[in-house]
């Protein structure tokens, strides 16, 4: 079917936001971020402990220590940068895949871990960390940041919440009532969709036949951005822009980074060679973010294989306290899961709660 004209100056106005090439040169000087050296050394550091912290996971996770584990390597520049624009304040409604996001924003290695074993302290955020526990059902966290921002507008708080979904989540119909209600309300909200090309092993193109995802935001009535999920310093300055832009009233942004995962959908036997191309895969490993970060950092003197080396160990040594410290966590019983899930609990569970304790006190 061809497209309207209307349809196609729409998709037009949603090309890629870019600052850094993929050989790390700055091709947008006038959207730079404003940043200090130590600043954009903290960006590859986190980067390249999420990349060591990833495949660490993935190890543990084959080993039968770590449970459920969605591999982000390929992702960090988006997750990175989306969190790094972020203020102490502010609120964020994670996926499953987004660890790295809340573990920079104050939440312990340890307590993701046991998230990820599904140990009921892995859902206990420390006071003041504004994070909610990591949804597993997809999309679902879309409206809640609707209602966590609506709260934070009515309580005149400095500060926006922020949440990721990836390209499936974007064909979900939370997706749309989450951006529909925010955009109606006008609430202080950001919406990230990394964009990795695939829902489990559906294409993004047999998803929607729109262009791009970030055109969807015309229909909630709130603003659209499309960036380069593999450039950090973009991802980051668009975030930037759309925090200022909710605190200052203007409504929430839907931003699509475009990305990729290196590795499976989650570590449940998801085989990616079945559904994806290794002249896709050499295409995209082409685009790493990492790489085009430190080639931009090279150039400015600012990184060096020893800094690498240093920060590499230290992920290596922070995952492995990170682990004792999970492994030492009190055995989770029966008895907790019904005690902390029903305040008066259901006349079907009292008889059974009998027995479990007997069972658990031997």
């Amino acid at each position: 079917m061809e497209k309207t004209k209307e349809l196609q100056k729409i998709e037009s106005q949603f090309e890629t936001f870019q600052i850094l090439n993929e050989d790390g040169e700055v091709v947008n000087k006038k959207a730079m971020p404003k940043l200090s050296d130590e600043q954009l050394k903290e960006l590859m550091k986190r980067m390249v402990y999420t990349r060591i912290w990833d495949q660490r996971a993935i190890s543990l996770n084959r080993q039968g220590r770590l449970g459920f584990y969605a591999p982000v390597a390929g992702q960090e520049a988006s997750m990175i940068g989306t969190q790094f624009a972020l203020e102490k304040q502010d609120w964020i409604l994670p996926g499953y895949r987004d660890i790295p996001q809340i573990v920079f924003h104050g939440v312990p290695l340890e307590q993701a871990f046991l998230w990820s074993r599904g140990h009921l302290a892995g859902g206990q955020m420390p006071e003041g960390v504004n994070v909610m526990m990591p949804q597993i059902i997809i999309g679902a966290q879309i409206t809640q940041t609707a209602g966590v921002a609506m709260g934070l507008k009515r309580k005149n708080k400095d500060a926006v919440a922020i949440t990721y979904t990836g390209d499936g989540g974007a064909s979900q119909g939370d997706f749309y009532e989450g951006m529909n209600f925010a955009g109606a309300y006008n609430v202080p909200a950001i919406f990230v969709v990394q964009n990795n090309r695939f829902a489990i092993s559906v294409p993004v193109e047999k998803q929607s036949a729109a262009k791009t995802i970030a055109q969807k935001a015309v229909a909630a009535g709130i603003h659209g951005v499309q960036v380069d999920g593999m450039d950090i310093l973009a991802v980051l300055a668009m975030t930037e822009e759309a925090r200022k832009r909710a605190l200052e009233g203007n409504g929430p942004t839907l931003i699509e980074t475009l990305t990729y995962r290196y590795g499976p959908h989650t570590m449940a036997g998801d085989d990616p060679t079945r559904y994806r191309t290794s002249d896709l895969d050499d295409e995209w490993e082409k685009k790493d973010p990492l790489v085009r970060f430190r080639k931009f950092l090279e150039g400015k003197n600012l990184w060096s294989e020893e800094e690498e080396n240093e920060v590499v160990e230290q992920a290596k040594e922070d995952i492995k306290e990170a682990i004792k410290k999970a492994d030492a966590a009190p055995k989770q019983k029966v008895t907790d899961l019904i005690d902390l899930m029903f305040e008066d609990q259901p006349h079907n569970l009292v008889e059974q709660m009998e027995d479990y304790k007997a069972k658990e006190s031997k």
